[in-house]
């Protein structure tokens, strides 16, 4: 029987590598795409994101549900503070740039309550300072979604 091709661009390419790069694309489409609800959950992280890398406390503060905290886990020992103590640490003028990246967010929803972990950087001059997991609680209130606690881990033993 005679092989007819299809896609005549892609003679000469073995069924394995196209299966390879296939199941790479399959594998890589839920970094990028997202439903308009993941993005309604994902925005006030990245307002509180976009805060720090100003550093301005009342932005930060700004998406996170009065009274909530956070707990960041350094060499096995938790440090525990509200959102305002953080957004006043953080809130301070500097000046090093800072920045934290989150990278292929998992978003599950049910109803009003969210939650967001995701692989993160942090840079300090624009160079990783350090690298963790973040984990957000988010609550909708009236609409909106707002972070009601974070936890993350925190290494200087960053690949990249």
């Amino acid at each position: 029987m005679k092989s007819v091709f299809i896609f005549p661009a892609l003679r000469g390419i073995s069924v394995a590598t196209l299966a390879l790069a296939l199941a790479f694309g399959f594998a890589c489409a839920p970094a990028f795409a997202q439903s308009a609800e993941e993005q309604a959950v994902l925005a006030p992280i990245h307002a509180m994101f976009d805060g720090m890398s100003k550093r301005d406390a009342a932005a930060i503060k700004a998406p996170t549900l009065p009274g909530g905290t956070m707990v960041l886990m350094r060499g096995g020992k938790p440090t525990q503070m509200t959102f305002e103590a953080f957004a006043e640490l953080v809130g301070k003028p500097g000046t090093t740039q800072i920045e934290e990246r989150i990278h292929n967010p998992l978003v599950r929803i049910d109803n009003d309550l969210a939650v967001v972990w995701a692989p993160f950087d942090f840079l300090v001059d624009g160079k990783v300072d350090h690298c963790g997991t973040d984990l957000f609680n988010l609550v909708r209130v009236d609409g909106r979604w707002m972070i009601a606690s974070v936890a993350d881990t925190g290494t200087k033993s960053c690949s990249g």
